[in-house]
C-alpha cells in the first residue's frame, strides 16, 4: 500500500486540530505542530486534545510536534490556522523549511495590528520566495466543535491562481466537508474577519435581551457594513452574498460556539474587557479586529457605524446599551446608500 502524502497544520487550537481530523478522514498523514510540548504529549499518547476539543478523540494519523522542521519536512501542503497576531512570528519560523512548491493555505481570520494587512499579505512579506498568488485562504461557516464531529460543513477556499483552490478544494473536501472555490482572495479574507466584529454586537445585543428583531437588524446592517468596507479594499460584493460573507456571519452570529458571541455576551453582564478575555483563556479575534477595521474605515472614508460604537464600548468606556441607543438615534438615511444616491433610481437626477 502507497504511503499517505502528508499536510502539516501549524497550530494545535481548535480549528487547527479539526482540519487535521477533516485531512485524516481523507487519508493523509498530518503533523500538527504546536510550541507546547505538554499538548504534544497528549495528542500523541492520549489522541486528545483536551484543552480546546476534550470530547474529540483524534486519529492515529495525526501526530503533534513542536519541531517545526519535523512537522513541514516532506509535506505537499502547509496550512497555517494561527492567531492573527502571532502569524508573522510563525510565517518567520516556518520559512527555512518551506519548498516553494509546496501548497500554502491560511485558515486565520482578522487582521494584522499596526499594519492592518490581511493575513495572506503578512505570509507574502514572510514567505517572498513562494509565489503570492498561489497563497490560498480557507474561510466559511465552520465551528471547530462541529467539524470534528463531522456534522455537514460547506467552506470556500479564494486564490488568484485558480489551479491552487482546486488542489486546497482536492485536499479537504469529504462527504462532511464540502468545499467551494472562489478567486476573491480580498473578499474571502475581510468577510471572515469582520464577521467577528458583529459577533461581538450579537453576543451584547443577546447578552441585553434584546430580542431576534434586534439580531436580525445587526446581521443585516452589519453585512452591509462588511460588504461597504470590502468593495472599497477591492473586493467583489457578490463575495459577501457567499459562504465567506453572509454564512459565516450567521453561524458566529447565532451560535454559543461562537468566541465573539460569548465575549459579547459577558460584555452586556458589564464584565470589564480584560476580565471577559481573561476567562474565555482563547482568542477572540473580533475584539483587534474591531481596532483594524475602525482604521481602515477612516483610511478609505467608509462609514461604520455598529463598528463606531463597538469601538466605543471596548476602548472608551461606553456602556453597550448607550450603544444601542445612539445606533438607533442616528439621523434618517436610505436602506442601500449606494443604490440610492445612484443616477438609475431616478431619486437624485
Amino acid at each position: 500500500m502507497a504511503q499517505a502524502s502528508k499536510t502539516a497544520v501549524l497550530v494545535a487550537g481548535s480549528w487547527g486540530t479539526a482540519i487535521a481530523s477533516v485531512l485524516a478522514e481523507n487519508g493523509r498523514e498530518v503533523a500538527l505542530w504546536t510550541r507546547n510540548a505538554e499538548q504534544v504529549r497528549e495528542i500523541n499518547e492520549s489522541h486528545r486534545n483536551g484543552r480546546f476539543l476534550n470530547d474529540a478523540v483524534l486519529a492515529d494519523s495525526i501526530r503533534a510536534t513542536s519541531d517545526m522542521k519535523e512537522a513541514v519536512e516532506g509535506a505537499e501542503a502547509v496550512i497555517v490556522v494561527a492567531p492573527s497576531a502571532a502569524m508573522r512570528a510563525i510565517a518567520g519560523q516556518l520559512r527555512p523549511y518551506l519548498d516553494k512548491e509546496t501548497l500554502l493555505i491560511h485558515a486565520t481570520k482578522g487582521f494584522e495590528s499596526g499594519t492592518l494587512k490581511r493575513m495572506s499579505e503578512v505570509l507574502a512579506d514572510e514567505l517572498p520566495e513562494l509565489d503570492a498568488s498561489r497563497l490560498v485562504v480557507l474561510s466559511g461557516p465552520s465551528h471547530a466543535e462541529e467539524v470534528i464531529r463531522q456534522c455537514p460543513t460547506t467552506v470556500v477556499v479564494a486564490s488568484l491562481d485558480k489551479d491552487a483552490a482546486e488542489q486546497a478544494q482536492d485536499l479537504l473536501i469529504n462527504n462532511s466537508f464540502r468545499v467551494y472555490t472562489n478567486p476573491d482572495v480580498i473578499g474571502v479574507e475581510v468577510g471572515g474577519a469582520l464577521k467577528n466584529i458583529i459577533a461581538l454586537g450579537a453576543g451584547l445585543s443577546d447578552g441585553l435581551g434584546f430580542g431576534d428583531n434586534a439580531k436580525a437588524a445587526l446581521l443585516t446592517r452589519g453585512l452591509a457594513e462588511i460588504a461597504r468596507l470590502g468593495t472599497a479594499m477591492g473586493a467583489n460584493p457578490l463575495t459577501f452574498a457567499g459562504l465567506a460573507g453572509i454564512g459565516d456571519l450567521v453561524v458566529t452570529c447565532t451560535s454559543q460556539h461562537s468566541r465573539n458571541w460569548r465575549a459579547g455576551s459577558m460584555l452586556a453582564q458589564g464584565l470589564a474587557l480584560d476580565e471577559v478575555l481573561a476567562r474565555m483563556g482563547m482568542v477572540v479575534e473580533g475584539v483587534k479586529t474591531t481596532q483594524a477595521a475602525h482604521k481602515l474605515a477612516e483610511r478609505y472614508g467608509i462609514v461604520m457605524p455598529i463598528t463606531a460604537e463597538l469601538h466605543q464600548v471596548l476602548f472608551d468606556g461606553k456602556t453597550p446599551r448607550e450603544a444601542v441607543e445612539d445606533l438607533m438615534g442616528r439621523g434618517r438615511t436610505h436602506e442601500i446608500e449606494e443604490i440610492a444616491d445612484s443616477s438609475q433610481t431616478g431619486w437624485f437626477r
